[in-house]
């Protein structure tokens, strides 16, 4: 790949001044080793081959699997063969939801298959299946204005993407509110802005107090096919047959390597992303790349002989797709040296451009990044966000760490996302690079200067 113009760029880099008109002293101090870190991470392609080489070997890796365990086990190897310390698995108990065979079929007004998926945590359907009536609905108070012609009907939720938060609401609750009016199953509009007839799958929820009803995800194009066959009149009747079902918890582990600081070890700042997915793709983009880049912002240093005052914790966490109980037994485990966790960054949105950071944590901790931001400019990483965070790091920043978020150029996250396009051909070998940059940089910047809470 071709790096010369962002080479270029760390050759003649921007001065950095401060209000009275000097450089940053920060800057200057820190700026050898980083534009080192990011020559290094820029020169090949490294991270990228990595991601393929994880996502070839063991394709999707949903929690409770084998190819999950096999996965974790050659991370393990390869961290300890990259020179990374405390290299180890931290046990985790994970839900193991299993899909089994699913199809779906219009019979009426005509026929047709169904591309589909079953959204995870879904019941399956009676021995022979569901054929029923479809009712589509626009919102859920369009469900309720029309719950009189909902029972015994599979609903479908044909809504549009505007924000993943506000369309995904009718993947996790749109079994819940169907049952409630009577219907038999859910479907739902995937969630996501564009699609070639591809299905999304997802976590759903059910309600203790409503009845289980299967859910499942159909394609944009079928979805508002359907709609505009109610508009006609036209009466539409779809068959379902759904094998899935939950078998009891498996063992699984948070897979977890470090550079141990030179000056204050039990100072951390952790970083990663999850090492599970969805059953569908291999997982690639969502979140493979996330581990990845922290793991060799990690290699890059030790292989420069780079070793900052406090320790990098580089954690693959487990079951954040279907439980999150990775990024709660990571702070079960971790409890008693939270207080001296420095800064927790996670990446889950995809390893496209780097746009910069989120951030949540303190004023005084805020002014200290953005002194330091400057420093990603190169690779164009050098925001620092409102807000940041995520679903891995979110239970130990409820009890005091401050929390980032790895953001990117988002663009095309949601074409793919949760489906079996999610592979290693979606990510450009150069923006892969450039993220390994922004992540070495950061977590070394962090570990050097440390945060105040």
């Amino acid at each position: 790949m071709s790096i010369a113009p962002l080479l270029a760029a760390l050759a003649a880099p921007a001065l950095v001044l401060t209000q009275a008109g000097q450089p940053d002293p920060l800057v200057i101090k820190h700026r050898p080793t980083t534009e080192r870190l990011i020559a290094a991470a820029l020169a090949d392609s490294a991270g990228w081959d990595r991601i393929a080489e994880l996502t070839d070997r063991f394709g999707h890796r949903l929690s409770g699997s084998a190819a999950l365990e096999h996965a974790i086990d050659w991370v393990i190897d390869r961290m300890k063969a990259d020179g990374l310390e405390q290299v180890r698995g931290e046990p985790v108990m994970v839900p193991r939801w299993v899909r089994g065979r699913e199809s779906a079929e219009m019979v009426q007004p005509r026929y047709g298959k169904l591309p589909m998926l079953g959204l995870g945590g879904s019941i399956g359907t009676p021995p022979g299946g569901i054929t029923a009536e479809v009712l589509v609905v626009s919102s859920f108070a369009d469900l309720e204005a029309n719950a009189a012609k909902a029972r015994g009907r599979i609903v479908l939720s044909d809504v549009p993407f505007t924000t993943y938060g506000a369309t995904v609401q009718y993947r996790g609750r749109g079994a819940i509110a169907a049952a409630k009016v009577g219907a038999v199953a859910s479907m739902i509009r995937s969630v996501g802005p564009f699609g070639m007839r591809t299905p999304h799958t997802g976590g759903m929820g059910y309600d203790s107090a409503t009845a289980k009803i299967p859910g499942l995800a159909i394609t944009a194009e079928d979805a508002a096919m359907m709609h505009r066959m109610q508009r006609r009149g036209e009466r539409i009747v779809v068959h379902l047959e759904m094998g899935a079902h939950t078998l009891p918890d498996a063992p699984s582990r948070n897979v977890v390597g470090e550079i141990v600081g030179r000056e204050y070890p039990d100072q951390i700042v952790v970083m990663g992303g999850h090492i599970d997915s969805w059953d569908v793709g291999t997982g690639a983009m969502d979140d493979a790349g996330g581990v990845v880049i922290a793991w060799e912002a990690v290699r890059l240093m030790h292989r420069l002989g780079i070793r900052p005052r406090r320790t990098i914790r580089v954690v693959g966490w487990t079951n954040e797709e279907n439980g999150l109980r990775g990024g709660t037994g990571y702070r079960d485990t971790h409890r008693d040296e939270l207080a001296k966790h420095v800064l927790a960054i996670e990446s889950d949105g995809g390893v496209f451009r780097p746009t910069g950071f989120g951030f949540t944590g303190s004023d005084a901790a805020r002014a200290l990044l953005r002194r330091i931001a400057p420093l990603l400019a190169p690779v164009g990483a050098d925001s620092i966000g409102p807000q940041g965070g995520g679903a891995d790091i979110g239970p130990i920043m409820q009890l005091g760490v401050p929390g980032m978020s790895h953001n990117v150029d988002g663009t095309r996250y949601f074409w793919y996302h949760h489906s079996e396009a999610d592979n290693v051909d979606k990510l450009d070998p150069r923006e892969v690079a450039m993220n390994v940059a922004a992540m070495a940089v950061m977590g070394y910047l962090v570990a050097e200067e440390g945060l105040p809470r």
